[in-house]
């Protein structure tokens, strides 16, 4: 199974489940690379455990007009076992990086996701592990409240698959709260590529957000973010960017919200003509469109909610390749 790149056509896909989906007990992992914009006041605000039956239940159900919408493409479509990880099985995008047939489950900066992947490893054909055990001593409280601090440094190897976006012959990695440069380095080292760095644009958490590649030779950016060519890295300064609009803010869950209105830009390739898009992001479809991009625009209520739109729930499998 064969998916490196964004865009080709897809043939294979899992798709995120929300089941059981909570909030963690914060532990210095949680403390430090998700809530590092909160004081320790605003802290005690979290909810801790799960996630309201109307949140779960509203995402389900977009998640199944999703998978509908993709079945009726032609595309295979997997889902996680409904299992209580701790966590979530909502963004399959964020524990493995598929890359050259070869399924990587990440050292995830957050310690209770380690095992996440196992809800849907049964759908994963040749997986190699990465054995990691991060100590406290990855984490940096100095990161709070302080965005030039990462909450990881790079005493050993941590990232999140979501860090990373795949270009064929190379990768975009972001580095930030949730991905060091040790983590580059060790992709490096198990696929044989050139990994590029984009650095100091984001430090929040996972790169979709922030850069979107549609096609080769053609990227969206989030221009709060990525301000010119400049801030990529130099392999990437010949694509053509397309400058994502203000998004439509669907707003979040009164009390629950783990994403910028931004998340709206996650938008996922069916093939280089046809991208997934939230359906209220109608500036950026005409964007698009003026690139002979077609978008449908599908529900997808809670993404600001539980912390992912269509690509973050998604980890495409196979994709035609030539």
């Amino acid at each position: 199974m064969i998916s490196n790149n964004e865009w080709d056509p897809l043939k294979k896909v899992v798709v995120g489940v929300a089941d059981n989906a909570k909030i963690p007990e914060i532990d210095i992992s949680v403390r430090t690379v998700n809530y590092s914009d909160k004081n320790d006041s605003e802290l005690k605000d979290v909810v801790i455990g799960p996630y309201p039956n109307e949140v779960l239940d509203q995402a389900n159900e977009d998640l199944e007009v999703f998978c509908n919408f993709l079945i009726k493409e032609g595309v295979e479509v997997l889902r996680p076992n409904k299992t209580d990880c701790g966590y979530y099985n909502y963004c399959p995008r964020d524990t493995v990086l598929h890359y050259q047939g070869i399924s990587v489950p990440a050292p995830m900066a957050l310690k209770v996701r380690k095992e996440e992947y196992r809800s849907f490893g049964h759908h994963l054909e040749n997986v190699r592990l990465i054995e990691y055990d991060h100590k406290e001593n990855l984490y940096d409280i100095n990161c709070v409240g302080n965005k030039k601090v990462l909450a990881i440094n790079e005493s050993n190897p941590a990232f999140d698959a979501a860090n990373v976006v795949r270009a064929n012959d190379k990768l975009l990695y972001l580095v930030s709260n949730s991905g060091n440069k040790k983590g580059a380095e060790q992709i490096k080292e198990i696929f044989n590529v050139d990994v590029c760095l984009l650095e100091d644009v984001y430090s929040y958490m996972h790169i979709d957000s922030t850069v979107a590649l549609l096609r080769d030779g053609l990227m969206l950016v989030n221009p709060s973010r990525i301000k010119s060519k400049e801030s990529l890295p130099t392999e990437f300064r010949n694509w053509d960017m397309v400058i994502c609009p203000e998004p439509f803010d669907i707003g979040h869950f009164p009390g629950y919200c783990n994403a910028s209105a931004w998340t709206n830009m996650n938008l996922f390739s069916v093939n280089p003509n046809l991208v997934v898009l939230e359906e209220h992001q109608h500036d950026l479809r005409k964007e698009l469109e003026k690139h002979n991009i077609d978008c449908a625009m599908l529900p997808m209520r809670q993404a600001r909610t539980l912390g992912g739109c269509f690509h973050c729930v998604t980890l495409d499998l196979e994709r035609d390749h030539y």
